[in-house]
């Protein structure tokens, strides 16, 4: 059985030799898509002996479709983010699993949540994900902008957990969650999802990570104030939703149905974020 391996990375050399690391541990070739970075990544990329592409920033669809075509000939595809690495128990765990003869669409791996703020490290919450994909199944396309974007399928859980540096500042993990919020919106719009309460959202997740997922007995206030941050990305993806259908962002509309993805991630950097109440729809470029 051969594994096809992937990362997508940018500006990341602080984490990316320890997520390529992980990939040359378990895959039989691995592929690293690199959109744009100046920090160096791609030299570290080279050193590791993995084979660099570049593409512009299309959202995770193009990038993840593009990647699936550098790689050559594999039964199953394994991608980690460039800010995720396997604990040492996960690469044994995956060179058992190769060995089982798998035949399931995908697998479902834990993936931990880390956080380290102001020196304090704690595990925010686990979550599992689809990190192996049968490679009929391992099908993107560039519409699929957002993070988490296969379509549902049969999948198995395999525990290989997964370490992910998941926020090392409130104020950047609340920013990076409006931007996912309002990137989730648009296409929701465009394929007609259900509008929910956005007043409910917050709350319930964070009851969710403080309480279900334990958070709050982990990492205390840190927590707290973390879940408060994370949470915002479940309000504003309806709040963006609903302005969208009053008619909000036409030119990020515009360039979604039009495929212009790099000009959707350019028009979402530049958005100011929108009140937490309802208030008047406000334009793209007006305040």
């Amino acid at each position: 059985m051969k594994l096809g391996g992937y990362v997508i990375h940018g500006n990341n050399r602080d984490t990316l030799g320890a997520c390529l690391k992980s990939l040359l541990a378990v895959c039989d070739e691995v592929v690293a898509l690199d959109s744009r970075s100046t920090d160096g990544s791609v030299e570290l990329v080279r050193e590791a002996g993995v084979r660099s592409v570049s593409r512009p920033w299309r959202g995770y669809g193009a990038a993840r479709a593009a990647a699936m075509e550098e790689l050559g000939a594999c039964d199953y595809v394994f991608y980690l983010d460039s800010d995720e690495h396997l604990t040492p128990g996960a690469v044994h765990a995956l060179q058992a699993w190769r060995a089982s003869g798998p035949t399931a669409p995908a697998y479902l791996l834990p993936r931990e949540d880390w956080a380290e703020l102001d020196g304090h490290r704690f595990r925010y919450r686990t979550e599992w994900r689809a990190r192996l994909v049968r490679r009929d199944k391992a099908l993107w396309r560039p519409e699929m902008i957002v993070h988490e974007a296969l379509p549902r399928m049969r999948a198995e859980r395999l525990y290989a957990p997964i370490e992910h540096r998941f926020a090392t500042s409130l104020e950047g993990r609340e920013s990076k969650e409006e931007r996912y919020a309002l990137l989730w919106a648009v296409r929701a719009f465009a394929e007609g999802k259900r509008l929910k309460p956005a007043a409910l959202q917050r709350p319930a997740h964070l009851i969710r990570d403080c309480l279900v997922h334990g958070a709050l007995w982990r990492g205390g206030l840190d927590a707290l104030r973390l879940a408060w941050a994370v949470s915002v990305y479940h309000s504003a993806k309806y709040r963006h939703l609903g302005a969208l259908r009053r008619g909000a962002f036409p030119e990020l509309r515009r360039a979604f149905s039009e495929g212009r993805y790099e000009e959707v991630f350019a028009l979402v950097r530049e958005q100011p974020r929108l009140p937490m109440a309802p208030g008047p729809v406000r334009n793209d470029r007006t305040g």
